[in-house]
C-alpha cells in the first residue's frame, strides 16, 4: 500500500528569512558581553552556558586575580566576552578576562578622562616599580611615582593594600596602564600649600614634620612648603648640631619668624615659642652654689655643660688643682654628667662660669701638715717633659724634678730622663714647698750625699790631690780626682814659670799632682793648681834654708839644700 505524505516545503523566503535571523544572531552576540552561568568546573577549563547553540569554554586562569586563587563555583552568573560563535569545532569562543577587562577599561577611561581617582592594589615588586591590580587590570605603578616626598626603598610594606591613585596614561591598544600615587599628593599639598598661604604670617605657630636635618639648622615641611629653622633657633641654649635635639620625622611646633612672599622662603624658630630662660636667670641660680650639669662639648681650653637649659663653661685651671692638668678629654666624656660649683653668671656672654675643682678644700691649704722640706715619699712619674719629670706628691698636688736635679753628674741627666717612662715608680726628696706660688722642687740625685762637697770635707783647699787627665783644651786641662769629682787647671796654673805653662807638656790618662785652690759650691766647680804646688814648695825651702834679707838667692839655696841631701 502506498503511503501518501505530504512534505513541507521552506519557501526561498523562509529561509532567506532564517539566514537573516542567525546573522542578525550572530552580529548581536559576537564581540560583545552578555551573562552567561557556570555550569562545569574542569582541571583547567570552566564551562558557561550562555544560551546560544553550544556551550562555551573559558581558561580557569582567567578567574584567577592576580596573586591568588580562582573563587567559582557552578551556577554562578558571569558576564564573558563572545569572541565567535561558531568556532573551529562549531563551539562558541569565549572570554572571561576580555569581558572583565572592556568593562573596567570603560571604566578606567572615564577616570582617566575626568581625573578621577582610582583604587588599586600592589601584588608583585618589578624592575622599576610594582605591578597593580585594577579591578583584574594590571597597571603599572613606577618607584618615582609612590610618594612625592621620597623615593621608598622597601616596597614590601605596599604589598596588598589598597592605594588611591591616578591614571597618568593608558593605551588599550597595547594593554598599558601606568598610574601614580605621587600625583594625588601632588594634587593635595597643592591645595595644603594654597591654604597654607593664605594663612600665613610672621608670628604664626605652626606644626609639621622634620624633614631634614644639616649642620647649620632643620627644614620642617609645613605640608606644601618648607621652612627653615636655624641652628640657633632651635634652643636658648648653645647646641653642637640640631640632631642633638630633633630627628627626621619627627612631629613639631614652629614660630614663624619672617615669611618672604614673593620667593615663599620661611624662617621658622622653635625657641620663640617658651620665654628665654636668661631673663629670669638669677632665679634659677646662686653664685658658690653647686649644681647638676650634662658635658656637651671638649675643647682645649675646657668644658661646655649644659646646666637646666643654660650654657655652662668649666675652663682649664678649674678642672683640677693640679698645676698641670691633662687634657679634658682624658677626663671627660660627651654627656657625663657631673656636679659643678657656679662661680659667674655673665649674662654678655649668655654662660655660667663654673669650676669643678672648688667642689672641695685647696689642698695646698694644708700641704705643711702632710710634707715638711728634706722628707723622702715613694711616688710615681705622671708626666715626663724636657726640663724633667712631674710626679704625684698629694691628692691633686704634683712636683717636678728638674732635670738637673736627676743626677750629681749633669752630663748623665738627659739621658737618665730619657730612660724614665710614665707611671713608673720613683723615691725623691722634697727640696722647696712653695704655697704661694703652688709649686714643689723635688729631686732624685739629693737621696744622695753630693760627692763633691764629701769629698771637699776629707780633701779641704789646699790639699794636695792626684789625679788623672781626662781632657785637654786650649784653656787647661780637665782631671778626674775620684769617682764622679773632677777638677780644672786653668793653663795660668800649669806652672810658676809661665815659659813652662803649655798645653802641650800633657797627655790624657797622664796624671799630676795638683792643689785644690777653690770650691764654688754653686756651680759645684773645684779649681786645681799644679803653680800653687811649685809656690808652696819654695816658700817651703825659703823658710827652712834661708830669709828674704839673707842675700842668697833661690838658686843657691837650692843648690845648698841639694849639697845638704848628698852627704
Amino acid at each position: 500500500m502506498a503511503l501518501n505524505q505530504k512534505t513541507s516545503k521552506i519557501t526561498n523566503s523562509e529561509y532567506d528569512s532564517l539566514i537573516s535571523k542567525n546573522k542578525d544572531l550572530k552580529n548581536n552576540k559576537e564581540k560583545s558581553i552578555i551573562e552567561g552561568k557556570i555550569v562545569a568546573i574542569e582541571a583547567d577549563t570552566i564551562i558557561v552556558d550562555v544560551g546560544l547553540k553550544s556551550e562555551g569554554r573559558i581558561p580557569i586562569t582567567e578567574f584567577a586575580k592576580p596573586g591568588k586563587n580562582p573563587e567559582i563555583n557552578i551556577g554562578d552568573s558571569v558576564k564573558v566576552f563572545v569572541d565567535k560563535l561558531d568556532g573551529a569545532n562549531g563551539e562558541t569562543k569565549l572570554s572571561y578576562e576580555k569581558a572583565l577587562k572592556q568593562s573596567v577599561w570603560n571604566s578606567l577611561q572615564d577616570s582617566f578622562d575626568n581625573n578621577k581617582t582610582v583604587t588599586g592594589t600592589p601584588y608583585n615588586k618589578v624592575k622599576g616599580g610594582m605591578s597593580v591590580n585594577l579591578d583584574g587590570v594590571t597597571a603599572f605603578l613606577p618607584g618615582s611615582q609612590i610618594d612625592n616626598r621620597q623615593i621608598i626603598a622597601d616596597t614590601k610594606e605596599l604589598i596588598d593594600k589598597p592605594l588611591e591613585l591616578m591614571i597618568l596614561k593608558m593605551d588599550k591598544y597595547r594593554g598599558n596602564i601606568v598610574v601614580s600615587r605621587k600625583a594625588i599628593s601632588d594634587n593635595e599639598i597643592k591645595k595644603q600649600r594654597e591654604k597654607l598661604l593664605t594663612n600665613i604670617k610672621e608670628g604664626s605657630v605652626l606644626e609639621g614634620r622634620i624633614k631634614n636635618i644639616t649642620d647649620y639648622g632643620a627644614f620642617i615641611d609645613l605640608g606644601g612648603i618648607d621652612g627653615l629653622v636655624h641652628i640657633t633657633d632651635i634652643a636658648w641654649r648653645k647646641i653642637n648640631h640640631p640632631s642633638d635635639l630633633l630627628k627626621v620625622g619627627n612631629q613639631v611646633k614652629v614660630k614663624v619668624l619672617k615669611y618672604d612672599e614673593e620667593i615663599t622662603r620661611l624662617s621658622l624658630g622653635i625657641k620663640q615659642l617658651s620665654e628665654d630662660p636668661w631673663t629670669n636667670v638669677d632665679k634659677y641660680f646662686e653664685i658658690e652654689k653647686n649644681y647638676d650639669g650634662e658635658v656637651s662639648g671638649i675643647n682645649d681650653q675646657g668644658i661646655f655643660l649644659s646646666i637646666n637649659d643654660f650654657d655652662g663653661f668649666v675652663q682649664i685651671t678649674e678642672l683640677s688643682w693640679l698645676k698641670k692638668p691633662p687634657h679634658p678629654s682624658k677626663i671627660f666624656q660627651i654627656k657625663d654628667k657631673i656636679k659643678v660649683k657656679v662661680l659667674e653668671i655673665d649674662s654678655e656672654k649668655r654662660r655660667l662660669n663654673c669650676s669643678l675643682k672648688r667642689l672641695k678644700e685647696n689642698p695646698w691649704f694644708n700641704i705643711k701638715e702632710k710634707f715638711n722640706v728634706n722628707d723622702i715619699i715613694d711616688t710615681e712619674i705622671v708626666n715626663i717633659v724636657d726640663f724633667g719629670i712631674f710626679v704625684k706628691v698629694y691628692d691633686e698636688i704634683d712636683g717636678m724634678v728638674h732635670i738637673s736635679d736627676l743626677d750629681w753628674d749633669e752630663s748623665k741627666c738627659s739621658s737618665i730622663l730619657s730612660n724614665y717612662k710614665k707611671g713608673e715608680k720613683v723615691s725623691v726628696k722634697i727640696l722647696d714647698i712653695n704655697i704661694d706660688k703652688e709649686r714643689i722642687s723635688l729631686s732624685i740625685k739629693h737621696l744622695i750625699n753630693n760627692p763633691i762637697l764629701d769629698f771637699i770635707l776629707k780633701k779641704p783647699v789646699k790639699s794636695i790631690v792626684s789625679g788623672k787627665i781626662i781632657s785637654i783644651n786650649e784653656k787647661g786641662l780637665t782631671v778626674n780626682i775620684t769617682n764622679n769629682v773632677n777638677g780644672f787647671i786653668k793653663k795660668t796654673d800649669l806652672a810658676k814659670d809661665e815659659l813652662e805653662q803649655k798645653i802641650d807638656r800633657f797627655a790624657v790618662n797622664e796624671t799630676v799632682d795638683s792643689m785644690i785652690m777653690s770650691f764654688n759650691e754653686k756651680l759645684k766647680k773645684i779649681n786645681l793648681s799644679i803653680k800653687d804646688i811649685e809656690i808652696d814648695e819654695e816658700k817651703k825651702l825659703l823658710s827652712k834654708y834661708g830669709s828674704k834679707n839673707s842675700g842668697a838667692s833661690l838658686g843657691g839655696i837650692f843648690s845648698d839644700a841639694l849639697k845638704k841631701k848628698s852627704s
